[in-house]
């Protein structure tokens, strides 16, 4: 099943072939590459359509690039009990048999507060640890999940693979020890 072109990952993902990006990825140095993307696609991103929907475009295609270069096992785009799931780690069938040891990252479309809240309380009925309910966010709002702003400066974005990575190693999902972070 191949996706769909789409400008957004298109540009995305050409950046991402550069010497610099390649370089960072190989050195697992996961923090600086969001960082350096951030600063060189921001701009041309938010204005390539509807802001928030860009910026969740672009996010899921570069969390899909960092999940998979950290050796971080993921299923994204994926359906459960009715309800669609942006990102879960380690995958569906964890979801289902052990909550508490998967994690469902959200990226909203939209800033709308009661769409987001809508949202959260079905992912809330497939994921009921509400801690394991991540989202990431074009502007910060008050929620009670763990939320990542992606912005061009001051991203707390930065850090969400380092996260990531913890909540695996802390779930004893990572048996051989590999992750690349």
């Amino acid at each position: 099943m191949s996706e769909e072109s789409n400008p957004i990952k298109d540009y995305l993902f050409d950046y991402i072939e550069s010497k610099k990006i390649q370089e960072l990825t190989a050195q697992s140095k996961f923090s600086e590459l969001i960082k350096d993307v951030l600063e060189n696609c921001f701009d041309k991103v938010i204005v390539m359509g509807e802001k928030e929907a860009s910026l969740a475009i672009f996010t899921t295609g570069l969390l899909h690039y960092l999940l998979t270069n950290a050796l971080i096992t993921s299923q994204r785009k994926i359906e459960c009990k009715g309800v669609e799931i942006d990102i879960v780690i380690p995958n569906l069938k964890t979801l289902e048999n052990d909550p508490n040891k998967a994690l469902i990252i959200y990226i909203p479309k939209t800033m709308n507060v009661s769409t987001i809240k809508q949202k959260l309380d079905s992912l809330k009925k497939i994921q009921p640890n509400n801690k394991n309910i991540w989202m990431v966010l074009s502007n910060n709002l008050d929620f009670q999940n763990n939320t990542y702003v992606i912005e061009k400066k001051n991203s707390s974005f930065l850090k969400i693979i380092g996260d990531i990575g913890q909540f695996v190693n802390v779930q004893g999902q990572n048996k051989f020890k590999i992750l690349r972070i």
